[in-house]
């Protein structure tokens, strides 16, 4: 039987499940990463001849296959953001991609020095890779899309944080680089370097280049058509095209274009509101996404089973729990600290951080740029924190969810003694 006809019709099934599986599911609190995960589990172990995914994945595909399906849920995360940009409106996402990821990435990076042993490059680029919130595994917490008006603080930060923090990380994947670049070549300067080009050039860049091209698209899409007889978009598929080149250019300039395609997104948002082809824009892309997500589901699944955590040791997974239950909260909870919020949701911002596929990119990113010496390790590690955020996540997000929404509605209904007077 030909191997290329058995993977096509499996992917092909578990994108079809797709039309129904999230919709099933959201009667129970289990996630579909979480099944589709555990599928990819099964499917290897059946005697098929599949493409066996590498235990410590090739970097290449990976780099590309995780790159695409990012920028994709950019896209689509920036485009369900409706709140206007203000200190207000935006200090609990703007303090989780600065005061708690900087603090998720120095607690990773020391634990990954002191005890896992790992090299100084190493141990930041453990921090760095582990540090984004995901923007593609994190559905269930996330805002809904365009049409949909309600948009609470929980849903919106978290959307908010996974969406600008997959390019805030940046500099700090790049710092492990050129830190792994320095030790191989004695003498080489690269602090000021990685200032300037690094944190400060690249940063700016993808900012400027996401909204000057949000602009643009805004103007072409929803202005010029007014004033002219330019033709008026409707097909959906335009958001793929933004997203395919808001990334491209701002990569050609070297900028970030994580970035850049956020910020096109929620550029693009922000203009006619209520026009319904943002909500047509972001379902396509959110259903591309969806079908690129079930395939690397798969292959990590998978990858599971073929020995990704072979390299896995008992002090890696204790610090792997440690960071996904106390790292990552306490240090949502620090960068919150003055934040006018109820308790119990600033409790929820910080525990789902959920952490996915941007972390397959970042580290897939780096060892495609130069090899570091603890490897396999940090991919044993890496994949046992996505495993388990995605089974702990996964089993809690809807119920917290739905805690949350009764709660916000409870405080909105005035006591019955309250209407009497």
């Amino acid at each position: 039987m030909s191997t290329y006809i058995i993977v096509i019709t499996l992917v092909g099934l578990a994108a079809l499940s797709m039309a129904w599986v999230p919709a099933l599911l959201k009667r129970t609190f289990v996630s579909y990463p979480m099944v589709f995960m555990l599928v990819g589990m099964l499917v290897y172990l059946l005697p098929f001849n599949l493409p066996q995914p590498d235990p410590i994945w090739r970097e290449e595909y990976v780099v590309r296959l995780t790159e695409l399906i990012v920028i994709i849920s950019l896209m689509g995360s920036g485009l369900k953001i409706r709140r206007k940009v203000s200190w207000k409106n935006w200090q609990v996402p703007i303090r989780l991609i600065s005061i708690t990821m900087l603090l998720c990435i120095a607690s990773l990076a020391l634990l990954g020095w002191g005890i896992l042993g790992l090299t100084a490059a190493g141990a930041i680029l453990l921090g760095a890779v582990l540090a984004p919130t995901d923007p593609v595994l994190a559905e269930q917490v996330q805002v809904g899309p365009p049409d949909e008006k309600e948009e609470d603080d929980v849903r919106f930060s978290l959307t908010a944080e996974a969406g600008l923090n997959d390019g805030m990380a940046f500099p700090f994947t790049w710092l492990a680089v050129v830190i792994a670049v320095a030790a191989s070549a004695e003498g080489t300067s690269w602090l000021g370097e990685w200032l300037w080009r690094d944190v400060l050039y690249r940063v700016v860049a993808g900012f400027g280049m996401g909204y000057l091209l949000g602009r643009i698209l805004a103007y072409l899409i929803f202005q010029l058509p007014r004033k002219s007889k330019f033709p008026k978009a409707e097909d959906a598929f335009l958001a793929l095209s933004a997203t395919l080149v808001s990334y491209g250019l701002t990569e050609l300039v070297h900028g970030y274009g994580f970035i850049a395609v956020f910020v096109t997104a929620m550029t693009l948002s922000a203009y006619e509101p209520d026009d319904k082809y943002h909500t047509e824009m972001h379902d396509f892309v959110t259903q591309v996404e969806q079908i690129l997500m079930v395939i690397l589901l798969l292959l990590f699944g998978g990858s599971l089973i073929q020995g990704l955590l072979n390299y896995l040791t008992w002090s890696g997974a204790l610090v792997g729990l440690l960071f996904l239950f106390v790292i990552r909260p306490l240090a949502g909870l620090m960068g919150m600290i003055g934040v006018k919020m109820p308790i119990h949701e600033k409790m929820a911002i910080s525990f789902f951080g959920i952490r996915g596929i941007g972390s397959f990119f970042y580290l897939s990113f780096a060892l495609d740029k130069i090899n570091f010496v603890d490897a396999e390790e940090l991919w044993s590690v890496v994949g046992f924190i996505v495993m388990v955020s995605i089974i702990i996540h996964g089993f809690t997000a809807t119920k917290a969810m739905g805690y949350l929404d009764r709660r916000r509605k409870t405080k909105l209904i005035p006591k019955q003694e309250d209407r009497i007077k």
